[in-house]
C-alpha cells in the first residue's frame, strides 16, 4: 500500500471522472489508484528521446550560442590564473 505524501486536486470533465470511476469499480481499487496504474502504463509506453550530445552541440553553433573566440580564450585565461592562485604557485 502506498503512503499518501502530496495531495493533488484534479478538475475533470464528466466523461472523465465516469471512466475513472468506473475503472475503480472494475478493478475493485481507490479512484487514486487508478490514476497512479495509469500514469505508471503510460510512461512506460511513452518514448523518451535520450539526447543526443554532437546534436545538441551542432544546435547551438547553428544558433549563434556560445562563445566567440576572443570570449572563450578570455574565460580560459581567466580560469587558468584562478587555478594558479587556488594552487598556490
Amino acid at each position: 500500500m502506498h503512503t499518501m505524501t502530496n495531495r493533488t486536486t484534479l478538475a475533470l470533465d464528466g466523461t472523465t471522472t465516469s471512466r475513472l470511476r468506473r475503472l475503480a469499480f472494475l478493478w475493485q481499487v481507490s479512484q487514486t489508484e487508478v490514476v497512479r496504474r495509469s500514469l505508471e502504463q503510460a510512461e512506460k509506453q511513452a518514448e523518451f528521446p535520450k539526447p543526443d550530445p554532437v546534436a545538441m552541440l551542432r544546435r547551438l553553433h547553428e544558433t549563434g550560442g556560445g562563445l566567440d573566440r576572443d570570449q572563450a580564450e578570455a574565460y580560459l585565461a581567466e580560469v587558468y590564473e584562478d587555478r594558479k592562485h587556488w594552487r598556490g604557485t
